[in-house]
């Protein structure tokens, strides 16, 4: 089930009418005239809630003698709302973009001439500001102490702080003397 045909079904779901009509189709094939009575509803109002669910594929509808037929399309509902979340989203090429947006802004404010100015308040803009200093480092080399000093000083004075900082945000981990860049 695609992003948007999920939405339509949640936002179908949302009304108590509509669930009573699920309800009842779950029992039994029914036709407009027979759901009303039965949910005491007009037959315009159960015609404009089958609309609404046909709309989201909850329902189908079949012409049995005189009467057209509703029943329950129960493989729709057997999705699992988590396969739903993990499918990629229809916007993800936006969500990508607007992050590498932000993290460009965040560098351009807190970097000047390829040093840090300051480090960030925000735990955000730090982990961004950490990631960029990072870079200077190979994945899986292992560096001493000496090294990993001398790499962040040339990004900002307060080495220490910084390396304290990698390190607890999972970017670099220590090992005795011996620093590593993690991711």
């Amino acid at each position: 089930m695609i992003e948007a045909e999920a939405i339509k079904l949640f936002k179908c779901l949302a009304d108590k009418s509509r669930l009573q009509i699920l309800k009842s189709l779950m029992q039994e094939d029914m036709y407009v005239e027979r759901l009303a009575e039965r949910l005491d509803l007009t037959p315009a109002t159960i015609s404009f809630h089958l609309k609404k669910l046909e709309d989201a594929k909850a329902v189908t509808s079949y012409k049995e003698q005189y009467y057209t037929m509703y029943s329950i399309r129960q493989e729709i509902f057997m999705t699992k709302i988590i396969d739903i979340i993990r499918e990629e989203s229809d916007e993800a090429d936006e969500q990508k973009a607007r992050e590498e947006a932000y993290r460009k802004k965040v560098l351009s404010a807190f970097f000047e001439y390829g040093r840090l100015k300051a480090i960030p308040a925000q735990r955000k803009k730090e982990l961004i500001c950490l990631e960029e200093i990072s870079k200077s480092f190979e994945i899986g080399k292992e560096y001493d102490e000496k090294e990993v000093n001398e790499k962040i000083e040339n990004f900002f004075d307060d080495y220490c702080t910084i390396r304290r900082d990698m390190i607890s945000e999972g970017i670099m981990k220590r090992e005795d003397t011996k620093y590593m860049r993690k991711r």
